[in-house]
């Protein structure tokens, strides 16, 4: 155990909890500091919560004990039942944040944006914003209020309603500027608890650090003003979970102990039945009663995420029935071509969730994609004259985000195609010259594409270059290391297509015969061009892929960790709200029953 500066923790130089010594003083500070000003609650540190709204302090006996988890199953749950939740954390320290809606009610007359506008945003803990998910609810800097970013060197940077407003050491914090944080976090509390019908608020660290208890805020002050009902958590893990259980309800002052509920042991591992004479003789001694154990099982909770094709001039959009929100979904367009080959090569994407694969009509104009995929063709010449006919080569060539053309996708994306005549059904003979005829295609790869009468039919694995690789590409790799992954797919395709410039980036070489160049595939920017079939079969390159059009639209991967199917079962929300319902029994909470399975100690006997 490191005992810092300031107090015998493994938090180091803050304290003894996630609080650390950020955590308040009786000394009081700059009254309304941090917007708009709030009483303060009674003056024996309570607030009155709007009539028929109940507060739950989920508090542990110490950090990494499974609160999160029990906060995110709780609002889980209580979303499911049809009760409005809101999660709450009055305090956090954690360089983890996300960026979330500013709270209109924390702003002050002067920083609230005009009417009909957006509020800005502001940064809250990862916790809190994985709970918000939980409760389905969008996470907001009220959930959140004071949160305390570490940056070595004994400071923090203090970060109120969701905006930075200094780096502070430990004892200036407290001495300072604690005052104003607890006001703001009251009138956080204040608000959510006047918009719903439970907050589900998350303590920090241990709820016994008598050497804190006059500043600590999410736990002690965080009971008090929101009048709440305390969630005791305890980890068997490490052991001593009876000792730990019976040593912080010693140490809780007088009226946060008449508060305590229930507790809960988590992380257990092997024949719960062995726990009874413990949890007998605990509950004798202390009458709070254990509402459950649960096992050792991690919900996946983010630390501190064959249809036939439609006509032509038709759309339709596959992979938009696993429940993923559309502001976490991304689509990746794929022109019908009347004469679309090899479909099957974009079944993986829409296998991913949170990946809608739109076939679109060739006059779409592209404007909801987040990427193009070009599929193939059993005629690359005519399909190349009927999307400029319909001004998708225009589309795709104003188009910004990651494209890949997929072996005739790849002939489309090149300069121009010599022999088309070859291939045309449409061209005559006497439209092409001495050296056939050349069809100018849509020019974002510099490459040009000669038909003759071969085809190439072979199963293959080239190596990808993975800092060559475009929309594929990994950014931390370097033409100068040996990053090469193996793709296994396989080649159809008449046509062999060739450089047209040096220095071109081409990604693939097999080396079983040596070819490599663009007669493999060629990138440039944001496109890709590649004779691969079966290319997202990969996992790598599928993945690749996916995450490079997720950044050019804007949205986070943990986003859809979190949020994989709303309703589905198999979410990590829906996990954890599972482990409760199977495990603890939520009656002495006194919550709605409605949807809210009872396990816990009384399911066991």
């Amino acid at each position: 155990m490191t005992r810092g500066d300031f107090g015998g923790s493994d938090e180091g130089d803050f304290g003894g909890s996630d609080e650390g010594d950020f955590g308040g003083s009786d000394v009081g500070g700059d009254e309304g500091d941090f917007g708009e000003s709030d009483d303060g609650g009674a003056p024996d540190g309570r607030a009155t919560a709007p009539s028929g709204t109940r507060t739950i302090l989920v508090a542990g006996t110490a950090s990494h004990v499974g609160k999160s988890t029990v906060a995110a199953g709780l609002c889980r749950l209580l979303a499911d039942a049809g009760v409005e939740v809101a999660p709450y954390k009055a305090q956090n320290m954690s360089n983890n944040a996300r960026a979330v809606s500013k709270s209109a009610g924390s702003m002050s007359r002067e920083e609230r944006p005009p009417t009909g506008t957006e509020p800005g945003f502001g940064e809250i803990g990862v916790s809190q914003y994985v709970q918000a998910r939980a409760a389905r609810v969008p996470a907001e800097t009220d959930h959140n209020p004071v949160l305390l970013k570490p940056r070595g060197e004994g400071e923090s940077q203090l970060v109120v309603n969701g905006e930075a407003v200094a780096h502070y050491a430990a004892g200036e914090y407290y001495e300072d500027h604690w005052h104003a944080a607890r006001e703001a976090a009251v009138a956080a509390h204040r608000r959510l608890a006047g918009s719903v019908d439970v907050v589900v608020a998350e303590g920090a660290g241990s709820i016994a650090e008598i050497n804190l208890h006059d500043r600590d805020l999410a736990n002690v002050e965080t009971a008090r003003f929101a009048d709440a009902e305390i969630l005791l958590v305890a980890d068997i893990e490490r052991g001593g979970v009876f000792a730990s259980l019976v040593g912080t309800l010693e140490l809780l002052p007088a009226d946060l102990r008449d508060r305590v509920v229930g507790a809960v042991i988590t992380k257990f591992r092997g024949d719960v039945s062995l726990l009874d004479p413990g949890i007998d003789a605990f509950e004798e001694r202390t009458g709070v009663p254990i509402l459950g154990v649960v096992p050792y099982e991690d919900p996946g909770l983010p630390e501190e995420d064959s249809v036939a094709l439609p006509a032509v001039e038709e759309r339709a959009v596959h992979g938009a029935d696993d429940g993923v929100p559309e502001s976490l979904s991304v689509t990746v367009a794929v022109p019908r071509l009347p004469r679309i080959s090899n479909a099957t090569d974009l079944e993986p994407l829409a296998a991913e969730p949170g990946v809608r694969v739109a076939y679109v009509p060739l006059d779409d104009p592209l404007g909801t994609a987040d990427a193009v995929v070009l599929p193939g063709t059993k005629n690359t010449v005519d399909d190349l004259l009927a999307c400029r006919e319909a001004g998708f080569d225009e589309a795709l060539r104003r188009f910004s985000g990651p494209i890949v053309g997929l072996c005739g996708g790849y002939q489309l994306l090149g300069e121009r195609i010599r022999n088309a005549d070859i291939e045309s059904a449409r061209l005559d003979e006497s439209e092409a010259g001495s050296d056939g005829a050349i069809v100018d295609a849509v020019g974002l790869l510099p490459v040009e594409t000669t038909f003759d009468a071969d085809k190439r039919v072979v199963a293959t694995e080239l190596r990808f270059d993975a800092a060559l690789g475009g929309p594929l590409s990994d950014a931390e790799a370097s033409d100068t290391d040996d990053d090469s992954l193996s793709l296994a797919g396989y080649e159809i395709h008449m046509g062999a297509t060739r450089g047209l410039v040096d220095g071109l980036s081409t990604p693939f070489r097999d080396p079983q015969d040596g070819r490599s160049g663009a007669a493999l595939g060629a990138a440039r920017g944001d496109v890709l061009g590649t004779y691969l079939h079966g290319l997202f079969e990969n996992g790598t390159a599928r993945t690749r892929f996916i995450a490079a059009v997720r950044d050019h639209a804007g949205i986070d991967p943990t986003d859809l960790a979190m949020e994989l199917n709303g309703t589905d079962r198999t979410s990590p929300y829906d996990r954890a709200a599972d482990l409760l319902s199977a495990h603890v029994d939520l009656a002495p909470l006194g919550l709605p029953r409605s949807g809210i399975s009872t396990g816990g100690r009384s399911g066991r006997r």
